[in-house]
Formats: structure tokens, sequence, C-alpha cells
């Protein structure tokens, strides 16, 4: 099939130079003026047609690709801000859409009626008041109001979660932690916190640096997908090991950076399960072809279909790899799920794996050794930086910040 469009290239590019040649030959027959003015209509006969061409297959082009890869039809967003994504995204077209076409017409038309001709001369108009006034007033109508929408949506959908909302019960807060080429992942355990991180006690078995006396970490697992349940808020913390990532994920119209040294986030709240988005795409011809094209018995892409995590960063020669399996599921699946799930500190760290993580706790029910989250953690990384500088043991550092903050137990003892 390649050779075949080279040869056909190659064979226009030869038809080309021949047409050149005969155009040569009759002009030194029937005088240049003649010549010029006949190929001053066959260039513009010549681009109307492409004009009408181009547009054909813009047009042909967004009716076959809208179902299956430009977020029409079954593939509307799967979370309540991307319904609003989506709508200024169609505002957007229909604006520039409208501008795209008159101005290929204009451009290609106004070519074709003002070819050179003999007997005709071009009229020199140094200045239209009126026309200055329309392409500056209608263009800035229009930015303006893109302008404002837009901002609107973008405060709706950066929002971040209101202070009086409670972990656990409200929405659910994860961390995701790019690096090349993955994601890590980390969730709350029966707490509904993530336990405090520094980023010097990083490394291969501790990915997303957890500090082991923080009590918070010591229930957080680290599972291999996401899964979260349908129609509850989820905030992801975002970051970065090495190099620029993104954390996307189309579907629900989630993109955000993750930024070395700067942790960001995104929160959303998804609206479909996985088998809920598969039913949506039942009736679509695009979505029952084999997944494998080569092997009409495979199952059909609707059937293998499942959210996906992508890294939409340029980030080196494995960006393609880092893909997590997304599953949005129902309440009851998740809290099913989570019982399943092992806390990493019980599993990596001490060896003392427990039969299962217990469910959360009620969201009111904060552990009684915590005072305050925000200044725990804060006393805990400063008081590990003072390790760093007088070069002590960060263990020695730690334990002491832990006990400062950290109340005694009744039976008068520090929980480590």
């Amino acid at each position: 099939m390649g050779a075949l469009i080279i040869l056909s290239l190659i064979l226009l590019g030869v038809v080309l130079v021949q047409i050149g040649k005969v155009n040569e030959l009759s002009a030194s027959i029937r005088g240049e003026e003649e010549a010029q003015e006949s190929a001053n209509r066959n260039h513009a006969i010549i681009g109307m047609g492409f004009m009408i061409s181009f547009l054909v297959f813009v047009i042909a082009s967004f009716i076959y690709y809208k179902d299956s890869m430009l977020g029409y039809g079954p593939l509307e967003a799967a979370s309540i801000h991307g319904v609003e994504v989506d709508n200024i995204f169609n505002v957007t077209m229909v604006i520039t859409g409208i501008v795209f076409f008159l101005t290929h017409i204009a451009l290609f038309w106004y070519a074709y009626k003002y070819r050179g001709r003999a007997g005709h001369k071009a009229k020199f108009i140094p200045h239209d008041n009126r026309l200055e006034i329309i392409w500056m007033v209608i263009p800035s109508i229009a930015m303006a109001f893109l302008v404002i929408y837009g901002l609107a949506v973008w405060n709706m959908a950066m929002a971040d979660i209101p202070e009086n909302e409670v972990a656990g019960k409200d929405f659910i807060e994860i961390e995701a932690n790019g690096q090349q080429f993955g994601w890590n992942l980390r969730y709350p355990g029966a707490d509904n916190h993530l336990g405090a991180t520094y980023y010097k006690l990083i490394s291969s078995d501790n990915p997303f640096g957890q500090v082991w006396d923080d009590p918070k970490n010591h229930d957080d697992f680290q599972p291999s997908e996401i899964v979260l349940p349908v129609n509850k808020k989820v905030r992801v913390r975002i970051t970065s090991r090495d190099v620029l990532h993104n954390f996307y994920l189309p579907h629900f119209r989630v993109k955000m950076d993750a930024v070395p040294g700067m942790p960001t986030y995104f929160v959303f709240t998804p609206t479909k399960t996985t088998e809920e988005f598969k039913e949506g795409l039942k009736g679509y011809p695009e979505w029952e072809k084999p997944t494998d094209p080569t092997d009409p018995s495979s199952n059909s892409r609707r059937e293998d279909f499942n959210f996906e995590l992508a890294c939409a960063e340029l980030c080196g020669n494995g960006h393609f790899s880092m893909k997590k399996l997304v599953k949005i599921v129902t309440e009851e699946e998740y809290q099913a799920w989570l019982t399943t799930q092992t806390s990493y500190y019980a599993a990596n760290i001490t060896g003392e794996v427990p039969e299962k993580v217990d469910t959360p706790a009620p969201v009111d029910a904060a552990p009684e050794v915590i005072k305050d989250e925000a200044e725990e953690t804060t006393v805990i990384d400063a008081k590990v930086e003072e390790a760093v500088d007088d070069k002590k043991t960060v263990e020695e550092v730690i334990e002491k910040a832990v006990e400062e903050v950290v109340e005694p137990v009744e039976d008068g003892t520090t929980p480590k």
C-alpha cells in the first residue's frame, strides 16, 4: 500500500512537469498575454476545486471520527466538570468553525473572481473605516465571550475541596506520582488521610518517601490500578520524581501536569461506572469491530474497553508505556475492593501482613494519637531537615519529632 502511494505521487509529479512544458509551448505559440490569462483561469479553477475537496474532507473526517476519537456520541464526558469542559469546547468549535469555513471560502472565491484577465484592473482601496470596525468589533466580542465563559469553566473545574468537607465522607484523596516511565499510586487507609512524605526518603522500597514514624502512613496502601467509586468526589494529589509528566484521564476530562518539586492536584467526580460506559458503546459500529483486526474472532473494542490513565507530556523514550488501568465501580464494589488491599508499611517495612485491611473508620473518628495533620507534618519535615543539616541520623530526629507532636496513649508510651 505504501509503495502504491509513493508511485502515485511520482506519477503525479511527472504529469505536473509535463503540463508545465505544454503551457510553455502554448505560450510561445499563442503569445504571452493569452497564455497568462489561460494559466490564471486554470489556477483559479483548480483552487476552487481544492477548496471544495478540502472542506468536504474536513466535514467527512469529523463525521467519521466523532464517535470513536473526538469525544462525541458515546464518548461524552464521564465526570461532572467534564460536561462543562465539553460545552466550552463545543462553543469554541462553533465560533472558530464558522470563521474557518468563511475565510477559506472567501480566500479561494476571491482568487477565482479577481484572477488576472484582459480588460480588468484591480481597485486600490488604501483605507475603509467600515471594514476596519467590522473586523475589529466582531472578533473582539467573540473573544471576550470565550474568555469570560472559559474563565468561569476553569474556576469551576480547578476548585479545590472546600474546607468544611470531610475526607472519607465527602471525598477521597489519592496520590499519583509520576516517574520515568510509570505511575506510583497511593491510597489512604482506614483513617482516610494520606501520611506525611519527605522527598529525601524516596528509595526503591519507599517510592513516595513516606515518613514511617507518622502513624497515618501505616495504613496507606499502593495498588497497581486506580479503583474509584462512582458519584464520589476524588482529589488526586499529583507529584513527579524526575521530569515533567502529565496526569491524563481523557474520558473524565482530567489533565494536570506532574511537576518535580511542586505538587499539583485535580478534583473530579466520576458519573459513570466502567460497565455503564461500556453499555453506552453498544450500537456504534466503530466499537463493535474486533480489538485485533487480524483476528475476527477476538473481542470487540467495546468488550475490551477500559478507562485509562496516561501521561500526556513527552517525558522520554518510554513515554508511551506510562499507562494505568482505571476502574469506576459502585460504592459496594469499592468497599469490597478496599478489604483486599494490604498496607504497604505492613507488607514491605515490618513484614507483618494482616489478613485484610479494615474498612474505613467513620469519618468523624480521627486517630486519637494524632493532634493536627498540618502542624504535625510541618514539624516532622522541619526536624528531618535539621537531621540532614546536623549530620544526625534521620531516624533519631524523626522519632523525637513524632514524640513532640503525638500524644501518648493510655499506658504512657508513645506509639511508633
